[in-house]
């Protein structure tokens, strides 16, 4: 009897101090802002992008927003792939509806960008082709 109960303590014991797995969810949503508006904002959900994106952007390292289309385009394309092939579920998980024909404006396109880059940073997920 006290081989079980010291066995089940000890069994307690390496599960309580066992590392703890964080799984890390991310994703962007690209929503319009209201019914009557062309415009859209973005909701990221990553809690480490907002202080690294203050970290890492800067109006002097701003660029055009057809740059920034065409690498969203490309990064979107990427994400996709990867979560339609079940690849890093750990961090994609859904899928960007991203449409090259609306004009979603710089500041969505800048923000999807950059979140971009930070993914492809934290998680070493290639988004872009270099």
């Amino acid at each position: 009897m006290k081989t079980r109960i010291l066995t089940g303590i000890l069994v307690l014991l390496v599960w309580a101090c066992s590392p703890v797995r964080e799984t890390a969810k991310t994703s962007a949503l690209l929503t319009p802002k209201s019914q009557d508006s062309t415009g859209y904002e973005i909701t990221v959900i990553d809690f480490g992008f907002d202080q690294w994106y203050q970290i890492n952007y800067s109006p002097s390292k701003d660029l055009s927003n057809e740059y920034y289309r065409y690498k969203n385009i490309e990064a979107v394309a990427a994400w996709n792939d990867y979560y339609r092939q079940g690849r890093y579920s750990r961090v994609i998980e859904s899928s960007i509806n991203y449409w090259p024909d609306i004009d979603y404006g710089i500041e969505v396109n800048r923000i999807l960008y950059w979140y971009f880059r930070y993914v492809t940073e934290k998680y070493d997920i290639r988004l872009f082709q270099i």
